[in-house]
């Protein structure tokens, strides 16, 4: 008799155990992204907590935080409990991983494509008629053209901006680097206003109608087509640009508090799905699935891209030398 009771009550722990761990999982997770990222991933969302659903059984809800995405890794290093971040830039992701190991030192190796699911450039919307005759870089040093991008102190998104273009000068001038300084220093004494992130930048060029030309990520370019009229404005893609990845992580050290490493795992698994890859590249990002991106080929010019590896020697190197404190940017904001 003492035998069955104990046999029935084991049974009976060993059955209710795992609804007792799925009850204490967490309901939610936060998603803290770059600024012009909050269409892409309310789009998401929904198919993933379905996914997440019939995988499950569990509800899940997913909460998003939006900035400039250094903005974003500092107020994560401040206490922002995200379990995941989805950034725009290499830096601000590395940045969690050497400091405080928020974020695993192999990161990059932990997800295909070096943790970035999609793929963008600098690009340039011009107004209706392209009326200053926008084709390449070079017109954005023009003294008739005024610009607004972001700050690249606080924007991943106009760093790729001041890169690709200090990458043009160098090309177009055999690799001199004085020249390269004199093109990018007129060419950010041409920006009308400096924003903090990515979608100040669209609001002041778009709602403010501030400035000739925007220069942000294609995606940002043709979804602000979409949204205020294909009609209102055109897309210009420079003759070269800057690779621009999309890195996303797991912030291992909040999700292992939290319980929600599986959860936060499987989110940025899933975007890497072919169903997520499609919404991704109806946001007009470049993806890497190859029958996603063959389905979206004819929305995106061909363009020869380069890497800041290739150009800066890694973007560690990049940051030192252009966006430390005292470095060229600053050199070339103040004209020394």
């Amino acid at each position: 008799m003492r035998k069955t009771l104990l046999a029935a009550v084991g049974a009976a722990f060993l059955f209710t155990a795992p609804a007792s761990a799925s009850d204490n999982a967490p309901k939610e997770i936060l998603n803290v992204s770059y600024d012009i990222a909050r269409e892409l991933y309310a789009a998401i969302n929904p198919k993933f907590q379905a996914y997440w659903k019939d995988k499950t059984g569990q509800d899940i809800d997913i909460k998003q935080s939006h900035a400039g995405s250094s903005k974003q890794a500092r107020a994560i290093m401040q206490g922002l409990k995200a379990d995941i971040v989805t950034f725009n830039q290499v830096l601000d992701v590395q940045v969690l991983a050497d400091r405080g190991g928020f974020v695993s030192k192999s990161w990059q190796q932990d997800l295909p494509n070096n943790a970035s699911p999609y793929f963008s450039l600098p690009a340039f919307l011009v107004r209706e008629g392209n009326p200053k005759g926008i084709k390449d870089w070079s017109d954005l040093v023009r003294d008739d053209v005024k610009l607004v991008f972001p700050n690249p102190k606080t924007s991943g998104n106009a760093r790729y901006t001041y890169l690709a273009a200090y990458a043009y000068a160098l090309e177009q001038n055999g690799g001199d680097d004085a020249k390269a300084r004199e093109f990018v220093g007129k060419l950010l004494s041409n920006v009308a206003v400096f924003d903090t992130g990515g979608r100040g930048a669209t609001t002041s060029f778009v709602e403010r109608e501030i400035g000739d030309v925007l220069i942000t990520f294609e995606a940002e370019v043709e979804n602000i087509r979409a949204k205020y009229g294909e009609d209102e404005y055109q897309r210009v893609v420079p003759s070269i640009s800057l690779l621009a990845e999309f890195p996303v992580a797991l912030v291992k050290k909040v999700a292992e508090k939290r319980g929600s490493v599986d959860v936060s795992k499987a989110y940025l698994d899933y975007l890497y799905s072919e169903e997520a890859q499609e919404i991704i590249a109806s946001f007009n990002n470049r993806v890497h699935n190859e029958t996603v991106k063959a389905k979206y080929a004819e929305n995106f010019p061909e363009v020869r891209l380069i890497r800041v590896e290739d150009v800066f020697g890694s973007w560690d190197k990049a940051n030192k030398t252009h966006f430390a404190e005292g470095g060229v940017l600053d050199q070339v904001f103040t004209g020394n």
